[in-house]
């Protein structure tokens, strides 16, 4: 359990606060008490409802292998009780306002991943790496036409992977500033820079425009399907063999187009400024290319850009000796768990040639794991390819940013110099 004398009630009120996620130092301070301490700290902050904080590795593994005892509904992410109420009454009892991947449990989850698993598997990943690093050498041709400095997410990180996943889709260019728009707003509702607005609507309103943008692109492809994801996904059918629903629909869409674009960019911003700060890394990486993909599980293990998901016991059980009663909310925190010095060796040291760095948890684990892992792990490559390849020199030229958000957030403003 905690330490005596730590003030409870000050830890609570910094795990939902959505600051505690844009301050590296603050953040990983806590969890490292909380692995050391009560590794399945009991969090009651007033406004919240009570759930458990999962911090080790082994536990969150755990935890996402049984996906039985383990759901996935009703609890997906941190909200207020406020805003979960808001949402059943916009949506007429339902606790989420799209209902994708990351809310279904088994078997309806296994039918709706099946759909598109073809297209974000390894092997048929292959035949894209040309055209994935023809965007690359573009972001880059951008990037180096900018004169010596930039901001690296704002110029090079957003677009670069929202223009793969526009490929995917099917989608041109004239979509991609307001994909970038819908993606900021669902992902940064707490941050100044970043949401929609202070409205307690606001994130019912991105929703409302994001569905009428999905309705079209589905009424689209129904008419003239395409060799692309957008088809796939609008001429599905559900379990039951009907045509998907226009909320399955819209959520598999922004399943896609968001958590794929804004995780695979955070990385990528995350991974320069660790170059930067560590310039020794980056010389191994220049010495031996062949250690770029290992420098990306690296680079994703120490962004963690996903900083939680919950599960819900469906029945009385236990983790690492805790009672968990049916009901109880458990929030698994994965960037905790990428710093466990139970499984990596001197976890805060960012190491490209790391020996396990393909062990961390940052795509999740289990039934559940990211279904976007392989494309997110090519493009990164490729990216980092190009990167090495065309300068050699970056340095900061200001401070780092982070985004404000306890669910999905990275950096959201790096300016560098470059040569």
């Amino acid at each position: 359990m905690m330490q005596a004398g730590a003030n409870v009630s000050d830890v609570d009120a910094a795990i939902v606060d959505p600051t505690t996620y844009a301050d590296e130092e603050r953040y990983h301070a806590l969890m490292t008490q909380l692995r050391r301490d009560d590794p399945l700290h009991l969090c009651t902050p007033p406004g919240f409802r009570p759930f458990r904080v999962v911090t080790r590795h082994a536990d969150i593994r755990r935890v996402e292998l049984d996906s039985r005892t383990f759901i996935n509904y009703p609890r997906m992410n941190l909200q207020p009780l406020e805003m979960e109420e808001r949402v059943m009454a916009a949506t007429g009892g339902r606790r989420y306002t799209a209902r994708h991947l990351v809310v279904m449990d088994a078997p309806e989850h296994q039918h709706y991943r099946g759909l598109t698993q073809r297209w974000f598997l390894g092997k048929q990943l292959r035949p894209l790496e040309d055209r994935i690093r023809d965007l690359a050498r573009e972001a880059i041709d951008d990037m180096a036409a900018r004169g010596g400095s930039c901001d690296f997410v704002e110029d090079v990180a957003l677009w670069f992977p929202l223009r793969v996943i526009l490929m995917t889709l099917g989608l041109g260019r004239d979509d991609e500033r307001f994909l970038m728009k819908i993606t900021q707003e669902i992902f940064g509702p707490d941050d100044p820079d970043n949401r929609r607005s202070t409205s307690p609507d606001a994130r019912f309103e991105t929703i409302a425009e994001f569905s009428r943008w999905c309705d079209a692109l589905t009424a689209a492809r129904r008419a003239a399907p395409t060799d692309d994801v957008a088809s796939v996904i609008a001429n599905a059918r559900d379990p039951d063999g009907q045509p998907i629903a226009a909320i399955d629909a819209m959520s598999y869409y922004l399943i896609i187009a968001t958590a794929g674009h804004d995780t695979t960019s955070s990385s990528a911003s995350a991974g320069l400024l660790e170059l930067i700060r560590h310039p020794d890394e980056l010389h191994k990486l220049r010495a031996d290319p062949a250690l770029i993909p290992n420098a990306i599980d690296e680079i994703i293990r120490w962004a963690s850009p996903v900083k939680h998901f919950f599960r819900t016991a469906a029945a009385d059980t236990e983790v690492a000796g805790v009672a968990i009663a049916e009901g109880e909310h458990l929030m698994m925190a994965y960037p905790s768990a990428n710093r466990d010095d139970a499984v990596f060796e001197d976890p805060f040291a960012f190491r490209v040639d790391r020996r396990n760095a393909r062990e961390h948890v940052a795509f999740g684990y289990g039934p559940h794991v990211c279904l976007g892992q392989h494309l997110a792990k090519m493009e990164l490559r490729i990216l980092f390819e190009e990167l090495l390849a065309r300068f050699d020199r970056f340095e900061l030229a200001g401070e780092p940013a982070w985004t404000q958000s306890s669910f999905v957030s990275g950096l959201k403003r790096l300016p560098i110099r470059f040569s």
